[in-house]
């Protein structure tokens, strides 16, 4: 038995030291488009802060999500982002798998580029979107009356530039079309069902992101448009930009 297991953490230590070797070449020849793709979340998190400066709080608007779905309240609020939270970990655990297990070959770095190209196209038209009409926020602290509902203007630039992370994320207002958490959900889960090998996983990860889209509206984060909007604009986003990028396994 001993002899058993120090064979496989062998043979184990040894695929991921060749792993690595094979992925830091791929990273030296992409490293610019993995750099690009991370300033530009840095960019996205900058103008959604910047929204939140001309958020107007008023009447929250007729929904139709809002009158089918029963108010999860504030004290449930925090079931969506249950849902995004084990999303998000199983595709970025998923993306390493090739360290360690034998199964269908893709390369960590490459698929990571074209999650970061799908990435920045989709909040590239978020940011025109939610620049072009400010909505008023459904969620509680979006409201009137709340104190974080309006942003007093900045003393200076680098109050801007820091975007009071991570409180300016968890409590912005006014970038509403289309759902963030939806571009990242989607995009994670449309590249797994093309490069995943497990159907039963496939179907769960599906089913995860529909009830994710009724946690987002149950929850009042975003009104029932910003979550149908980022389920067709990011298929037909990932969809046209796959087609122009290369393959990313063997």
């Amino acid at each position: 038995m001993p002899l058993y297991i120090g064979r496989e953490a062998s043979k184990l230590w040894k695929r991921i030291c060749t792993e690595t070797s094979t992925e830091i070449k791929l990273l030296e020849e992409n490293w610019k488009y993995i750099l690009g793709g991370l300033i530009f979340q840095y960019i996205h998190g900058l103008a959604a802060r910047g929204v939140h400066y001309i958020h107007r709080p008023g009447p929250t608007l007729q929904d139709a999500g809002f009158f089918f779905l029963p108010e999860l309240g504030r004290e449930k609020a925090y079931m969506s982002e249950i849902v995004f939270t084990v999303i998000f970990l199983s595709f970025v655990l998923w993306t390493f798998h090739p360290f360690i297990l034998k199964s269908k070959k893709i390369y960590t770095v490459l698929i990571w580029c074209r999650v970061l190209a799908f990435l920045v196209a989709c909040q590239f038209l978020r940011i025109i979107t939610f620049y072009s009409t400010q909505l008023p926020g459904p969620n509680y602290h979006c409201r009137e009356g709340s104190k974080l509902a309006r942003l007093v203007r900045p003393d200076n630039i680098l109050e801007v530039l820091l975007i009071n992370f991570p409180q300016g994320a968890l409590y912005g207002c006014g970038d509403l079309i289309f759902s963030s958490h939806m571009i990242f959900s989607l995009t994670f889960v449309r590249t797994f069902n093309k490069y995943g090998s497990q159907r039963f996983v496939k179907n769960c990860a599906w089913l995860l992101v529909v009830i994710q889209s009724f946690l987002i509206v149950a929850s009042r984060k975003h009104y029932t448009v910003d979550v149908v909007v980022a389920w067709y604009t990011v298929n037909l986003v990932v969809f046209f930009v796959d087609k122009k990028l290369p393959g990313c396994q063997i």
